[in-house]
């Protein structure tokens, strides 16, 4: 009888903690804050450096974490004409050298994960590979990224150096030539996804 109280007890704490364990890694679904977030594109020109903010985002992050974190989903899609230097000049030579016309979005979308390094109980290290888009041409590229777990949030932080020329696109020129982009750009990143 004895024996047998026992046995529940102990069958029943294995299932707690079964179930307890399962939903520490289980995953969790989140989405980009888009007030919340930061992404811009830095880049030259003859004159000047110049910054584009982006000001309509979106996306989605399906992640576990237990003893390691496991993203098996990462997408962000950034509306192309949503892009803003704070001069309408700018802005409009930027967009018809994206097509925006045709090519409405820029994407990225994870298609694996390289690495995983734990820098703390709520911080990780992540180099990801990725399929990004921009103005119609797919490029399959590596990126350095910190996660941040806070509460209900998980914040990404990044950057990614390239060539407008690898996207098919040729630097903007305004004033009639006489002020050339740079084909060197950079874009930076602080997204803040939240538990769905």
């Amino acid at each position: 009888m004895n024996n047998s109280i026992k046995s529940k007890v102990f069958f029943l704490a294995l299932l707690v903690s079964s179930l307890f364990s399962f939903q520490i890694a289980s995953s969790q679904n989140y989405v980009l804050n888009n007030s919340s977030s930061v992404l811009e594109v830095h880049g030259t020109s003859s004159l000047h450096d110049w910054t584009l903010e982006t000001e309509k985002q979106s996306g989605k992050l399906v992640m576990a974490v237990s003893e390691t974190l496991e993203i098996s989903t990462l997408t962000i899609t950034v509306e192309a004409e949503s892009l803003k230097s704070g001069k309408s000049s700018m802005d409009n030579n930027t967009y018809e050298a994206l097509n925006t016309d045709d090519h409405k979005t820029m994407n990225f979308n994870l298609t694996s994960v390289k690495q995983v390094d734990k820098l703390s109980d709520h911080s990780f290290k992540v180099s990801a590979s990725g399929k990004m888009t921009i103005s119609g041409v797919s490029k399959t590229i590596t990126i350095g990224v910190t996660v941040k777990l806070e509460a209900d949030k998980v914040l990404l932080e990044g950057e990614k150096s390239f060539k407008m020329t690898d996207f098919g696109i040729d630097p903007p020129k305004a004033l009639l030539g006489t002020i050339k982009t740079g084909d060197d750009i950079k874009i930076t990143f602080n997204s803040v996804f939240e538990k769905k």
